[in-house]
Protein backbone atom coordinates (compact mmCIF):
# COMPACT_ATOMS: atom_id res chain seq x y z
CA UNK A 1 0.00 0.00 0.00
CA UNK A 2 1.39 3.42 -0.90
CA UNK A 3 2.00 6.03 1.78
CA UNK A 4 -0.77 8.19 0.31
CA UNK A 5 -3.26 5.32 0.60
CA UNK A 6 -2.10 4.62 4.15
CA UNK A 7 -2.54 8.29 5.06
CA UNK A 8 -6.09 8.33 3.74
CA UNK A 9 -6.87 5.00 5.40
CA UNK A 10 -5.87 6.43 8.80
CA UNK A 11 -7.72 9.70 8.15
CA UNK A 12 -10.75 7.61 7.13
CA UNK A 13 -10.52 5.66 10.38
CA UNK A 14 -10.40 8.94 12.32
CA UNK A 15 -13.44 10.23 10.39
CA UNK A 16 -15.28 6.95 11.06
CA UNK A 17 -14.57 7.22 14.80
CA UNK A 18 -15.83 10.81 14.81
CA UNK A 19 -18.97 9.69 12.97
CA UNK A 20 -19.61 6.83 15.42
CA UNK A 21 -19.29 9.33 18.27
CA UNK A 22 -21.75 11.70 16.59
CA UNK A 23 -24.20 8.87 15.88
CA UNK A 24 -24.10 7.75 19.52
CA UNK A 25 -24.82 11.30 20.67
CA UNK A 26 -27.69 11.67 18.19
CA UNK A 27 -29.23 8.47 19.54
CA UNK A 28 -28.90 9.75 23.12
CA UNK A 29 -30.52 13.05 22.13
CA UNK A 30 -33.43 11.18 20.48
CA UNK A 31 -34.04 8.78 23.37
CA UNK A 32 -33.22 10.79 26.51
CA UNK A 33 -34.32 14.33 27.33
CA UNK A 34 -31.54 16.65 28.47
CA UNK A 35 -30.78 15.94 32.12
CA UNK A 36 -32.44 12.51 32.08
CA UNK A 37 -30.83 9.30 33.29
CA UNK A 38 -31.60 5.66 32.47
CA UNK A 39 -30.26 2.96 34.79
CA UNK A 40 -28.60 0.06 32.96
CA UNK A 41 -26.78 -1.80 35.75
CA UNK A 42 -25.94 -1.31 39.41
CA UNK A 43 -22.90 0.74 38.34
CA UNK A 44 -23.79 2.26 34.95
CA UNK A 45 -26.38 4.72 33.60
CA UNK A 46 -27.09 6.32 30.26
CA UNK A 47 -27.41 10.05 30.90
CA UNK A 48 -27.89 13.09 28.70
CA UNK A 49 -25.77 16.04 29.78
CA UNK A 50 -24.14 19.01 28.07
CA UNK A 51 -20.60 19.80 29.15
CA UNK A 52 -19.24 23.23 28.18
CA UNK A 53 -15.89 22.34 29.76
CA UNK A 54 -13.29 19.71 29.03
CA UNK A 55 -12.81 16.16 30.30
CA UNK A 56 -14.28 15.57 33.76
CA UNK A 57 -16.19 18.88 33.39
CA UNK A 58 -12.94 20.84 33.80
CA UNK A 59 -13.78 24.57 33.55
CA UNK A 60 -17.47 23.82 32.95
CA UNK A 61 -18.43 26.66 35.30
CA UNK A 62 -16.22 29.28 33.60
CA UNK A 63 -17.91 32.36 32.17
CA UNK A 64 -17.93 31.27 28.52
CA UNK A 65 -14.36 31.91 27.42
CA UNK A 66 -13.69 28.15 27.69
CA UNK A 67 -15.70 27.55 24.48
CA UNK A 68 -13.15 29.58 22.51
CA UNK A 69 -10.25 27.99 24.36
CA UNK A 70 -11.31 24.35 23.90
CA UNK A 71 -12.54 24.92 20.34
CA UNK A 72 -9.20 26.51 19.44
CA UNK A 73 -7.22 23.70 21.04
CA UNK A 74 -9.32 21.06 19.24
CA UNK A 75 -8.81 22.81 15.89
CA UNK A 76 -5.04 23.15 16.34
CA UNK A 77 -4.59 19.60 17.64
CA UNK A 78 -6.74 18.21 14.81
CA UNK A 79 -4.69 20.04 12.18
CA UNK A 80 -1.40 18.87 13.71
CA UNK A 81 -2.56 15.25 13.95
CA UNK A 82 -3.93 15.23 10.40
CA UNK A 83 -0.63 16.68 9.20
CA UNK A 84 1.37 14.04 11.08
CA UNK A 85 -0.79 11.28 9.62
CA UNK A 86 -0.33 12.68 6.11
CA UNK A 87 3.44 13.10 6.46
CA UNK A 88 4.24 9.91 8.41
CA UNK A 89 1.53 7.32 7.69
CA UNK A 90 3.77 4.39 8.61
CA UNK A 91 4.81 5.79 11.99
CA UNK A 92 4.11 3.57 15.00
CA UNK A 93 2.19 6.45 16.58
CA UNK A 94 -0.33 6.83 13.73
CA UNK A 95 -3.01 4.57 15.30
CA UNK A 96 -2.88 6.76 18.42
CA UNK A 97 -3.03 9.91 16.28
CA UNK A 98 -6.09 8.58 14.46
CA UNK A 99 -7.87 7.77 17.73
CA UNK A 100 -7.15 11.22 19.19
CA UNK A 101 -8.10 12.94 15.93
CA UNK A 102 -11.41 11.04 15.74
CA UNK A 103 -12.25 12.00 19.32
CA UNK A 104 -11.15 15.62 18.90
CA UNK A 105 -13.29 15.99 15.78
CA UNK A 106 -16.29 14.36 17.48
CA UNK A 107 -16.16 16.77 20.41
CA UNK A 108 -15.31 19.72 18.13
CA UNK A 109 -18.48 19.10 16.11
CA UNK A 110 -20.45 19.23 19.38
CA UNK A 111 -18.90 22.54 20.40
CA UNK A 112 -19.58 24.07 16.99
CA UNK A 113 -23.17 22.78 16.66
CA UNK A 114 -24.40 22.64 20.27
CA UNK A 115 -22.10 25.03 22.12
CA UNK A 116 -21.10 22.20 24.47
CA UNK A 117 -20.18 18.51 24.37
CA UNK A 118 -22.84 15.82 24.82
CA UNK A 119 -21.80 13.35 27.52
CA UNK A 120 -23.82 10.20 28.09
CA UNK A 121 -21.80 7.42 29.77
CA UNK A 122 -22.13 7.47 33.57
CA UNK A 123 -20.25 4.95 35.72
CA UNK A 124 -20.63 5.00 39.49
CA UNK A 125 -20.17 3.08 42.71
CA UNK A 126 -22.77 3.71 45.40
CA UNK A 127 -23.09 7.51 45.48
CA UNK A 128 -19.71 8.20 43.82
CA UNK A 129 -20.10 9.00 40.11
CA UNK A 130 -17.23 9.19 37.66
CA UNK A 131 -17.84 12.32 35.55
CA UNK A 132 -20.03 11.52 32.54
CA UNK A 133 -18.18 11.13 29.23
CA UNK A 134 -18.73 10.04 25.63
CA UNK A 135 -17.12 7.86 22.94
CA UNK A 136 -14.95 10.74 21.70
CA UNK A 137 -13.43 10.91 25.18
CA UNK A 138 -12.82 7.15 25.03
CA UNK A 139 -11.02 7.53 21.68
CA UNK A 140 -8.88 10.42 23.01
CA UNK A 141 -7.91 8.64 26.24
CA UNK A 142 -7.17 5.40 24.38
CA UNK A 143 -5.00 7.26 21.86
CA UNK A 144 -3.16 9.11 24.62
CA UNK A 145 -2.66 5.81 26.45
CA UNK A 146 -1.20 4.24 23.31
CA UNK A 147 1.17 7.19 22.92
CA UNK A 148 2.24 6.85 26.54
CA UNK A 149 2.77 3.12 26.08
CA UNK A 150 4.83 3.75 22.92
CA UNK A 151 6.96 6.30 24.80
CA UNK A 152 7.77 3.72 27.49
CA UNK A 153 8.58 1.12 24.85
CA UNK A 154 10.85 3.55 23.05
CA UNK A 155 12.50 4.56 26.31
CA UNK A 156 13.13 0.93 27.18
CA UNK A 157 14.72 0.26 23.78
CA UNK A 158 16.90 3.38 24.09
CA UNK A 159 18.02 2.47 27.61
CA UNK A 160 18.99 -1.04 26.47
CA UNK A 161 21.14 0.48 23.72
CA UNK A 162 23.25 2.28 26.31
Amino acid sequence: MTQTKQSFLWLGIAAFLGAVDQLSKAIVEMLLPLGASHSVTAFFNFVHTLNPGAAFSFLADASGWQWWFFTGIALVVSMILASLILRHPTSREVPAYALILGGAVGNLIDRLTRGAVVDWLDFYWNAMHWPAFNLADVWIVTGAGLMLLKSFQRQTKDSKAW
